[in-house]
């Protein structure tokens, strides 16, 4: 199963490569379902894979100059801050056993995964609807919109802490029709801003917690060797004719996990 792990690994780095966002929402459940990480350390290393992915992602778009550092700070810092906020206040208070129905008992994992499958969910409406790019002329006739991007920034801060996951299908949507930016400027400040959330959030918890460093740097491999053969892909391939098939596939995953987590336990 381990081999199956890093295979899925290398997908998740070819997803972010093609995409810009996507990928990252499936590391939690390899971790939890394939390594058997328990669900809060399995946030913790996502952090860590996601945000150095993203970073080595980035690098490409810089070289390019399709990263906006004003966007990337707007919304960044709120982002960085709602992150530590969730890591260290949040997280921490919410008791490990929530509340029994009959037998059951609905605990902190149970409720981190549920969250994260309904994300999955969410980010699968997002790639089968119409293109992003499609609702970019009739974005333009209105002003950026700076307090919605600050909140924008907030929410997907918050969001990062609790999951793990870098939120690239939501802040994308938001650069583009909150800040009036082209997709490829989205992708790459997007990307930029993952990184920050995810290796600021995981920095904040790494020293409280023993690391498997030569399993993270491992399955980081596998996941920065996806995201080159991504970015490869992208430049031969429609994203917009894959990304559907994409988001039928996270919609499964989100299914299947909040079958597995409430009736199969």
């Amino acid at each position: 199963m381990e081999y199956v792990g890093f295979i899925i690994s290398i997908f998740i780095g070819i997803t972010l490569g093609v995409f810009g966002s996507g990928g990252s929402i499936l590391a939690v459940p390899v971790l939890v379902y394939i390594f058997n990480i328990e669900p809060v350390l399995a946030t913790l290393y996502s952090l860590f894979i996601v945000g150095s992915t993203s970073f080595i992602g980035s690098l490409n778009y810089f070289k390019n100059k399709l990263i906006n550092f004003k966007i990337v700070l707007l919304f960044g810092i709120p982002s960085v801050i709602f992150v530590l906020i969730s890591r260290k206040i949040v997280l921490p208070a919410i008791p490990e056993r929530l509340f029994y129905i009959g037998h059951f008992l609905f605990s902190k994992n149970i409720a981190i995964m549920i969250l994260f499958a309904t994300l999955m969910i969410i980010a699968s409406y997002c790639m089968i609807k119409k293109g992003i790019e499609n609702m970019i002329p009739n974005a333009q006739l209105e002003k950026p919109n700076y307090i919605l991007l600050i909140s924008q920034g907030s929410f997907v801060g918050m969001l990062t802490g609790l999951i793990g996951a870098g939120g690239g299908f939501l802040i994308i949507p938001a650069l583009i029709l909150l800040m009036k930016v082209n997709i490829k400027e989205a992708i790459g400040s997007s990307l930029v801003i993952i990184s920050l959330n995810s290796l600021i959030g995981f920095l904040s918890d790494a020293g409280q917690t023993e690391i498997n460093w030569y399993f993270l740097f491992k399955f980081l491999f596998f996941s920065v060797l996806g995201i080159f053969i991504g970015m490869a892909l992208s430049r031969k391939i429609n994203n917009d004719k894959l990304k559907p098939y994409f988001g039928y596939f996270i919609l499964t995953m989100g299914i299947v996990i909040i079958i597995k987590e409430l009736f199969l336990k």
